[in-house]
């Protein structure tokens, strides 16, 4: 037994803040030096002794490396390989014959003739693409941090999120609508047809769906998660900004040049807010609305309302 004032037999040697220790088998401390927490990003940034094993923590570049190899990872199983494709996509369309204005680029097509396997389809395709962002999340919770709030990716502000995400979705997609129609004008853009499911009760639900899903996947890949790990790597915020703006742009040049540039002046916006804001739902509520106006518009106006912007 011991007093309050006496301490602990085992109780571990303190030592000034940024410095860790750990005990030898011979009595003697061993310290390893390190820095105090990032103010930017709130990560430790300390090299701490395995308390197991007493092997040292890997050094700043070690883990810079680790972390570059985890963003290449992510990326290849997800809007990375999108961008791979699309470039691919883009040059066979060049290189095919025909200008790219005579050309078609189809989203959310039927997988099936037979109504309810269609959609058995469709339910597996949205689930699958979200497992990059799952994964996306756990990696950021690493340090035991959650990672919806994190990112802002949470329910807290619900009104408000509402209320900036519609307010960012007019600003991106009424001139977004205009930029479509001049790239169709010039030849530069393809005629994207936006939804192209067999007539069914659950047509509309899924395409309210598909739109969920591409604003997760994008959002929380190319905004939070991206944002985060960049920041953690040091990089500056012009090349923050300019990494999501491009990567969000790329995965978009199946459609051609005009849609290109489009989604990059909106990656400069989103990723903008996201570094003043640290939240991820607006750019996810005005995202799911951009895409739900695109998809579910595409299915029920009538074809010569999407002639005024080129579209059919």
């Amino acid at each position: 037994m011991h007093s309050d004032d006496e301490p602990a037999p085992d109780a571990p040697p303190t030592t000034p803040r940024g410095r860790t220790t750990s005990t030898s088998t011979d009595g003697a401390a061993a310290t390893t030096p390190g820095d105090a927490t990032d103010p930017r990003t709130g990560t430790g940034t300390e090299r701490r002794a395995d308390v197991r094993t007493g092997a040292p923590a890997p050094g700043e570049r070690a883990v810079r490396r680790r972390l570059t190899a985890e963003i290449w990872i992510v990326l290849g199983l997800s809007l990375g390989k999108s961008a791979v494709y699309a470039v691919v996509s883009l040059v066979a369309k060049l290189t095919a014959g025909p200008p790219l204005a005579q050309q078609t680029a189809t989203l959310n097509a039927s997988q099936s003739p037979r109504p309810y396997l269609d959609l058995t389809y469709q339910l597996l395709s949205i689930v699958f693409v979200l497992v990059p962002v799952a994964l996306a999340l756990y990696l950021l919770s690493a340090n035991g941090r959650s990672a919806t709030r994190r990112i802002g990716l949470d329910g807290r502000r619900p009104l408000r999120d509402l209320g900036i995400g519609m307010a960012l979705a007019a600003v991106i997609g009424i001139p977004g609508l205009g930029l479509y129609a001049a790239g169709r004008a010039l030849g530069v853009t393809v005629d994207v047809q936006a939804a192209a499911l067999n007539a069914a009760w659950w047509t509309v639900p899924v395409l309210i769906l598909a739109a969920l899903q591409n604003a997760l996947l994008e959002e929380v890949i190319v905004v939070g998660y991206l944002v985060e790990r960049l920041r953690e790597l040091r990089w500056g915020t012009p090349a923050i900004i300019a990494a999501s703006a491009l990567l969000r742009g790329s995965y978009h040049l199946y459609q051609g040049w005009g849609p290109f540039v489009g989604n990059v002046v909106m990656g400069v916006v989103f990723a903008e807010y996201y570094r003043r804001r640290r939240r991820v739902m607006p750019l996810v509520v005005a995202h799911t609305a951009l895409d739900v106006a695109a998809f579910v518009g595409y299915t029920l106006l009538p074809d010569s309302w999407l002639a005024v912007v080129g579209v059919g």
